[in-house]
């Protein structure tokens, strides 16, 4: 077989017809100037399948193994941008009101407190929680604590459960919690830190796409950051997305959305606190 073009052309057809099975599988909307990037990304898996063109790939979609390789379509295509602490105010408001709010009734009644990270990408946002919550304990008393995290990407997901990390990537308020809650590498490993065991074992991560009918992460959580989701879906996704998500929330329970965010357009009966913190009441 002819050996594959570097930079394969994708057709406004073909084109059409991956944004479409991209949105029916995810609901991310991939509009007319996301062909560039969906091509870029693409072109290193066709030479993987050993495929000569995008015409290839899809009558590989529309096979018996379309859906296997959907999954894989959707780890290429999804942006997966964070790092540590990101939009600090949002875990501000959970140390300085949510928690002191709620963990003295639940260490009396010996329940955990919950939280779900539900867009984690590569952990980051979780693993943040975890720290928050590890030191709200030392401070004030020690409580129980459930911390999930889950995202659509197989790929990323594998690495936020290894919670291994560039050096200069990692980067926290205080210079004390990085030698609390992180080890650094030694040898050729010595520019990475790894994520203590300690706190990895307190986070539980799922392979969810969070327009599926359940989901495998405990119900009446007390809160859930889904942040910088919603500015993929259109407005009816969204939607439905917070009507799953308010579904999931205790009573009293906060859904956090990511500063370019906000619900406007969206039917739901959550009480606005601050920029990106809603409260369901």
């Amino acid at each position: 077989m002819p050996a594959l073009a570097a930079n394969p052309e994708i057709s406004p057809e073909t084109y059409r017809f991956i944004a479409e099975r991209v949105y029916a599988h995810s609901r991310i909307r991939l509009g007319d100037d996301k062909q560039a990037l969906v091509s870029g990304r693409l072109g290193k898996r066709l030479r993987e399948l050993n495929l000569e063109s995008f015409e290839e790939y899809c009558a590989l979609l529309d096979s018996a193994r379309g859906q296997v390789e959907m999954t894989q379509l959707t780890d290429l295509i999804s942006t997966n941008h964070t790092n540590f602490f990101r939009e600090v105010q949002h875990l501000d408001f959970l140390r300085d009101n949510i928690l002191p709010a709620l963990a003295p009734t639940l260490v009396r009644n010996r329940q955990p407190f919950r939280i779900w990270s539900a867009a984690s990408s590569s952990g980051e946002e979780a693993y943040t929680m975890c720290i928050v919550l590890a030191e709200y304990a030392l401070k004030h008393g020690a409580f129980q604590w459930q911390v999930e995290a889950t995202d659509i990407s197989t790929r990323i997901l594998a690495k936020a459960k290894a919670g291994v990390y560039a050096a200069d990537h990692v980067r926290v308020p205080e210079p004390e919690l990085l030698p609390r809650y992180f080890q650094k590498g030694s040898g050729e490993s010595e520019s990475f830190y790894r994520v203590k065991d300690s706190l990895r074992a307190q986070v539980k991560f799922h392979h969810v796409n969070l327009l599926q009918a359940q989901y495998p992460v405990a119900a009446n959580q007390h809160v859930i950051f889904c942040r910088n989701v919603m500015i993929y879906f259109d407005t009816e996704t969204q939607q439905e997305l917070v009507s799953k998500l308010i579904r999931q929330l205790a009573p009293g329970g906060h859904l956090i959305v990511g500063h370019s965010e906000s619900l406007l357009g969206v039917k739901h009966p959550l009480k606005p606190l601050k920029p990106g913190i809603y409260q369901k009441v």
